[in-house]
């Protein structure tokens, strides 16, 4: 399976959580680009649900990121 790039999923990780806040405001532009990213996000991880490809996709970035003593011996 391809994998996405950890720097698109923390974008998309970032526009998710940020229309999730706006969602409350309503506008049915704000409705239709979060289930724009929330599909995205579901494609990007292979998941089929929301709930599951924010869990893949923190998980991917988790791993992605350097760990603290690779930075130390850097």
């Amino acid at each position: 399976m391809l994998m996405a790039h950890p720097a698109v999923l923390e974008e998309l990780l970032r526009r998710y959580e940020e229309l999730r806040t706006r969602h409350g405001e309503g506008g049915e532009g704000v409705a239709r680009r979060l289930d724009d990213v929330s599909y995205t996000l579901c494609v990007s991880t292979g998941t089929r649900d929301i709930a599951a490809a924010l869990a893949v996709a923190r998980e991917q970035v988790r791993r992605s990121a350097p760990r603290r003593d690779d930075v130390v011996s850097a």
